[in-house]
């Protein structure tokens, strides 16, 4: 049940982040292009939507596989020895994880007491960056939902995108497009 509302808080602000980043830059080409004005923010606040959507979409990108990984060696060993290579993989990615956190949360501490605001936004800096400790948090538990699902043998390893099978998978499709065209001319 937290997993799923993890999920779709997860893909409701990716979604308001994506959305809301494109209007702002329309809005700022039209101003800037079609009246010679602009807004004084949009720039920094366009680049912390992104930042924020990267963090986010980092985290979803464990969750769908969308991560691009080299795998070829890892994929010709037996089942056993890849859920035990993979398991290594996501415990350093978890330490990474831990230190990211930690650094992250002296950084966020630090901005706090400082009081500092974003240079275009009365927004405080703390708070703006705060998606560096959010978005290590949801990268550290999609890594743990799969080191949980490499344990209990529901998977091997990380699902990536395999480029190369999709790459040859295109290439068939335009030749046979091709061989198609050719065989009705």
């Amino acid at each position: 049940m937290i997993y799923r509302t993890i999920n779709w808080i997860e893909e409701t602000i990716i979604c308001l982040l994506l959305a809301s980043m494109t209007l702002l830059v329309f809005v700022e080409v039209v101003m800037r292009f079609g009246f010679n004005a602009g807004v004084m923010w949009a720039q920094e606040a366009t680049l912390h939507l992104s930042a924020w959507m990267v963090l986010f979409g980092a985290s979803y990108g464990i969750k769908v596989g969308s991560h691009i990984g080299v795998d070829a060696l890892v994929k010709t060993m037996p089942s056993m020895t890849r859920r035990i290579i993979s398991g290594l993989a996501v415990a350093a990615c978890l330490f990474y994880c831990g230190l990211f956190t930690k650094g992250s949360w002296v950084y966020l501490a630090k901005m706090y007491k400082i009081g500092i605001e974003l240079d275009d936004m009365p927004i405080p800096k703390w708070i703006a960056h705060s998606i560096l400790l959010i978005g290590i948090l949801l990268i550290a538990i999609r890594l743990l939902a799969l080191l949980w699902a490499i344990i209990t043998g529901k998977a091997e390893g990380f699902s990536m995108t395999d480029e190369a099978k999709e790459s040859m998978h295109l290439a068939e499709e335009a030749k046979a497009a091709a061989a198609k065209e050719g065989d009705s001319a």
